[in-house]
């Protein structure tokens, strides 16, 4: 296992390769390191068409039981740290697959930088993290994971001590030797709460620090700044399609979790900002709005009088802090010294901040603007607002129905809602959209799943007026197979303020979440265009979507290809792409693409 690594030409595998040696030769013992090595070398040979074909089996055959299970401990553990490798050096990507790369093919072809920005202006591109309550790995597992990542990064910038004051080497040693003693798998359910600290590890450890040094790059590459086109998403906390689990309660706590990390991150970096500036007044001029900032933050330290930019962001922390208690209930992990009021929106952070920056730029460059870690402030605020990833609410089509049927009977409206057929339940269903008057009531009797899904409605409403619209903007439809399922949750999300009527002439209605169809099998993939036709037509929608600035259309692949197989299925989705283009052109909307595939989804547009 040592060794292993050298067939890669990857230093990084050597090195991880080799600690990881060590650690089984250390806690592992010595016959069992061999016994490792000897399998190893010979499945090398065998690879290379080398050596006694046999050699292998014959090795394998010879371990005990609790050898078995150390030895496939360890080659997890090394998959684990090549694939770690590759991701930092970017082994996996296909040759010239960067921003630099693909500029220069679009140069090629005639298509200039502003063509590029142009298109990324109206872009959006989220990836998003799904619900897997079937996922075994061990959070455990994926922090120890993240912090050698950590200290990588640490020993590429040729830091031999870390903050701490230990061996890089050593620590990643370390690190390696905590794995190897971490159980691996749970033994316990998983709960939605654990998928949602599994979420936020990688929220928090990846995407926050990795997004806006990637912007920043790209800016580089295209000599301005880049539009925030891309946005991360989750469904962890917000997608109750056959999970019972996921209640409003879920719903909050996801929602609050990923605020509490994302204000975290950006204490942090306003602490460290604060550290940085320290621009003398007495030595360089100042923008006056950055002196505005420093006078009104409150800070009269004597010690940062002559210091302007580090007084502006002690009140930008106080602020933030401040913000962190409001909607947390916690106070910020590092209290500051200073009171302030809580920022209304992320915008109103995000301005102070370019206030900032502004005042650098101008006074002492760009360099010092945009090009560090104040630069990648912004973009963060830009990207990931006060809520962090933008959670999507999924439930199944029926579900809706059944909800709808039983709000409709108990406030008199139809005695049996599911009898309709669809052009009665369309009808009725747009009679009360247009209605500003409520179906629920609080001396009604209504189903738990009623009462649940009113309450997870209640929720993302809390969480708009907490966070800001961004938290949610979706709501999925699975099984869409009509427009009443689109009309259904308009009518439900009404129940909760997140949809309302225009309420005379010249007021136009307002859905602040929006009802996407999720077409699946391959009978809804093909009816998909006839479906979307026939919502757009109608003019409250096509008014909602207009003033939107588009609709989105989930197509996915898990049911298909369990209703026709892989080809046919990939061919309808490819089908009803092409087919739902002309319908949004001929709508006069823009149409979001959302792909689901074998459970990864992402946004593209």
């Amino acid at each position: 296992m040592a060794s292993l690594p050298a067939i890669t030409n990857n230093s990084d595998i050597r090195f991880l390769g080799k600690l990881l040696g060590d650690v089984i030769r250390d806690y592992g013992g010595t016959a069992l390191f061999e016994r490792v090595e000897t399998i190893r070398q010979a499945s090398v040979e065998r690879h290379r068409g080398i050596g006694d074909h046999g050699a292998t089996d014959m090795a394998l055959d010879r371990l005990t039981l609790d050898e078995t299970l150390d030895f496939t401990r360890g080659f997890m553990l090394f998959s684990m740290l090549a694939n770690l490798a590759e991701d930092r050096q970017g082994i996996a990507a296909e040759p010239g697959a960067d921003m630099a790369a693909a500029l220069e093919r679009l140069r090629a072809d005639g298509i200039n930088a502003a063509a590029t920005i142009a298109l990324l202006e109206n872009a959006l591109i989220a990836p998003v993290l799904t619900a897997h309550p079937t996922e075994v790995r061990r959070k455990s597992m994926i922090d120890h994971r993240n912090r050698i990542a950590e200290l990588m990064k640490l020993r590429d910038a040729g830091v031999a001590i870390t903050p701490d004051g230990d061996p890089v080497d050593d620590a990643i040693s370390r690190q390696i030797a905590l794995l190897w003693q971490t159980r691996v798998l749970r033994r316990e359910r998983l709960y939605v709460a654990d998928e949602v600290e599994t979420a936020l590890s990688y929220l928090r450890d990846v995407f926050l620090p990795t997004l806006p040094a990637l912007y920043q790059r790209w800016d580089r590459a295209l000599g301005q700044r880049v539009p925030s086109f891309l946005r991360p998403g989750s469904w962890i906390g917000g997608d109750r399609d056959g999970n019972p689990y996921v209640v409003a309660e879920s719903l909050r706590n996801a929602l609050g979790k990923a605020c509490e990390a994302v204000l975290g991150h950006y204490l942090d970096a306003v602490h460290l900002l604060g550290a940085e500036l320290s621009i003398s007044n007495e030595l360089a001029s100042v923008d006056a709005a950055v002196t505005a900032l420093a006078e009104a933050s409150g800070d009269e330290a004597v010690s940062r009088a002559d210091e302007p930019y580090r007084r502006a962001l002690s009140g930008v922390y106080a602020r933030l802090a401040a913000t962190h208690l409001t909607l947390t209930g916690k106070p910020a992990p590092r209290p500051g010294a200073l009171a302030g009021l809580p920022y209304p929106t992320p915008q109103a952070f995000r301005d102070d901040l370019v206030a900032i920056a502004q005042g650098l730029a101008r006074d002492h460059g760009e360099g010092l603007a945009t090009g560090g870690a104040l630069g990648r402030l912004i973009r963060a605020v830009e990207t990931f607002g006060f809520h962090l990833a933008t959670l999507d609410m999924r439930q199944n089509s029926a579900v809706h129905e059944r909800v709808v049927a039983d709000l409709l009977k108990a406030a008199g409206v139809v005695d049996d809602y599911l009898a309709l057929d669809e052009d009665a339940r369309v009808a009725l269903l747009r009679r009360e959209l247009a209605s500003p008057r409520p179906l629920t009531s609080p001396y009604a009797q209504y189903s738990d799943e009623t009462a649940s899904e009113i309450a997870i409605l209640h929720a993302a409403a809390e969480g708009h007026a907490a966070y800001g619209p961004a938290c949610i903007t979706n709501y999925v439809v699975s099984m869409a197979q009509s427009v009443s399922d689109l009309l259904e949750v308009n009518l439900l999300l009404k129940e909760a303020g997140l949809y309302r009527p225009g309420q005379g002439a010249g007021t136009p209605r307002h859905a602040a979440i929006m009802a996407v169809p999720l077409f699946e099998t391959i009978g809804d993939l093909e009816a998909a265009p006839g479906v979307m036709a026939a919502y757009l037509a109608l003019p409250e929608v096509a008014a909602v979507a207009q003033g939107r600035g588009h609709q989105e259309v989930m197509i996915g692949y898990s049911d298909s290809n369990k209703d026709g197989g892989y080809l046919t299925s990939t061919w309808s989705l490819s089908r009803a792409s092409t087919a739902l283009a002309p319908v949004f052109e001929t709508a006069g909307v823009a149409m979001q693409l959302f792909h689901g595939r074998g459970g990864a989804v992402g946004r593209g547009g």
